[in-house]
């Protein structure tokens, strides 16, 4: 059985004549915030980083671990989510989700520990996973023709919107006010604001007898933390070996790489239970109809690594500006502006280009562009990123970035007929979200990983730095540190002034050192995804026929 896949500007009509009346936009200011108020919550968490770790007094791996816990809860419950949006009703469903984040970002506001504010994001990645489907199904309900085509494009430009006003917001009010949490004030307005603009929305009953897949449910469910878990903690319990940080040892193996291995099997479980119970005629947790032609595929693919990527870089610039180099929020803002301005820019207009270019052109452009970015700021970054060489990769990369953001999400959600809207949400949603935690994860166990290989090696290349003074430092904990930090903690020691010079001088390289090979491995991942890019659909709009005629009296 083969499927037509319909052009990436337009969802297939759904309205009951061509000339329906056009819908009110004022439900959709609605959706399009509830987008940003994702968005906005996951972007400011990276800006937060450096004031987390100092009020909690963690490191910054820990800090990030709220990051991993969104992306988590939405990856592991989004399917879950889109089931009980089909059973309940999508409005209902998103109206209660949408209070929940409210109270999430009140945890932010109020968390008087680390541990609160992992909590919150996973309240607030619990209630992302109803809300990632029903963006898509609402919009489904309530916009039809050309207008559902713009709705659904407004998704993509919300989310770079929010990048871009988070950092920006967040770095402003981290360096006035001197604290990181007035920016979810913004969080929990954004809210209240959706949560009003809801009763504009169409009410829909929901289906009590939409049945949910437990088996499936737990099987994706368990997969998804595995793999976060497992990449999470690569740094702390080991790569390989076990560290004396893991929980427990297998014969001396390291749990985090099991994780991830247990995890990948869970997930190949999950896909052939489903379609062994869809050959059975029963009601499947997702429908892999959206995943049935290699087109479809290839843009989860593709979207799971650009997300990766993304995830990677908002993670390894304000570590390295704020932890490194001890700047303030505002700096970093800066630093990343020239990256959000443009994947912002370049989200709104790439559509354009869809009817002159076909998505596999866009799709290969857009890698090369992320590709070369990557491996270009791996040899011009340095301790200042406000230099014109840095600036440029980091455009470069926004341009990439935003392309394929919006281009694999409308190849997606346009290849899938109305009734399978919540499908196409949940496969965005566990795609996107498991994409970011890995990302951020990734990026932390690769980056701190590469800086102990590269302070272990250069002790042993000065000798100036005698043994003891490495047995008071511990590099077997090696992690980000700025200049002032490691000179305070070297201050307790017995060192002299000049080796005290020295060991400031070989942590200054290292660091450099492991973020230009971390930015150089990102680059491969980049590259590999082009594969994948080369099966996007090569189609033009003029090309495809209308996969499903209106009837005719």
């Amino acid at each position: 059985m083969t499927t037509t896949s319909t052009p990436p500007t337009s969802l297939p009509p759904t309205s009951g004549t061509p000339n329906a009346a056009r819908a009110s936009w004022v439900p959709m200011i609605g959706l399009f915030l509830a987008q940003v108020l994702m968005s906005f919550n996951v972007a400011a968490l990276p800006v937060s980083l450096g004031g987390i770790v100092e009020s909690f007094d963690v490191s910054p791996t820990v800090a990030s671990s709220a990051i991993v816990t969104y992306g988590l809860a939405v990856a592991a419950l989004v399917m879950v989510g889109a089931k009980l949006g089909q059973r309940i009703g999508w409005l209902l469903a998103f109206r209660i989700v949408i209070a929940t984040f409210a109270a999430s970002a009140l945890m932010m506001l109020l968390g008087p520990s680390i541990a609160w504010i992992i909590a919150a994001q996973a309240v607030a990645g619990a209630s992302a996973a109803i809300i990632v489907p029903a963006l898509v199904a609402l919009i489904a309900e309530n916009y039809h023709g050309p207008q559902q085509a713009t709705a659904v494009g407004s998704l993509g430009s919300a989310r770079a919107i929010s990048g871009v006003t988070a950092f920006f917001l967040g770095g402003a009010l981290g360096s006035l006010i001197g604290d990181w949490r007035p920016v979810f004030v913004i969080v929990l307005a954004l809210a209240v604001s959706v949560f009003l603009l809801s009763f504009r929305l169409r009410s829909d009953r929901g289906d009590r007898q939409v049945q949910i897949d437990v088996v499936a449910a737990v099987l994706i469910g368990l997969g998804v933390v595995m793999l976060t878990l497992g990449f999470n903690n690569l740094n702390a319990w080991g790569v390989v070996l076990a560290t004396d940080g893991a929980p427990f040892d297998l014969l001396g193996l390291s749990p985090a790489p099991v994780l991830v291995l247990v995890g990948i099997v869970l997930g190949q479980a999950f896909f052939i239970w489903t379609r062994r119970r869809m050959r059975r005629g029963l009601t499947p947790l997702v429908s892999l109809d959206v995943l049935r032609s290699s087109r479809e595929r290839a843009a989860v693919y593709a979207m799971f690594v650009v997300v990766l990527l993304e995830a990677a870089l908002n993670f390894t610039v304000p570590l390295y500006i704020q932890i490194v180099q001890g700047r303030s929020p505002f700096d970093t803002s800066l630093a990343m502006m020239p990256f959000n301005l443009t994947v912002f820019v370049t989200a709104t207009l790439v559509v354009r280009f869809y009817r002159r270019y076909p998505p596999r052109t866009i799709g290969l452009v857009g890698f090369v562009l992320t590709t070369s970015a990557l491996v270009w700021l791996a040899f011009v970054v340095s301790n200042n990123w406000e230099t014109l060489p840095t600036i440029l990769g980091l455009v470069v990369f926004g341009i990439g970035q935003g392309a394929l953001v919006t281009l694999v999400f409308n190849v997606l959600v346009t290849a899938a007929p109305r009734e399978l809207a919540g499908d196409v949400g949940s496969i965005r949603g566990t795609t996107q979200n498991l994409a970011s935690a890995v990302g951020t994860a990734f990026a932390g166990a690769l980056l701190v990983t590469l800086l102990s290989v590269g302070v272990g090696r250069a002790v042993v290349e000065h000798p100036e730095l005698p043994p003891e003074l490495v047995a008071q430092v511990d590099l077997d904990q090696v992690n980000f540190v700025s200049n002032d930090a490691l000179r305070e903690v070297l201050s307790g020691t017995t060192a002299t002034p000049e080796q005290v010079d020295a060991a400031v001088e070989l942590n200054e390289a290292a660091r450099l050192r492991a973020l230009q090979l971390g930015l150089l491995v990102l680059g491969g991942l980049s590259a590999l995804a082009l594969g994948p890019a080369s099966r996007l659909p090569t189609y033009r709009p003029h090309e495809i026929p209308d996969p499903s005629p209106e009837p005719t009296d």
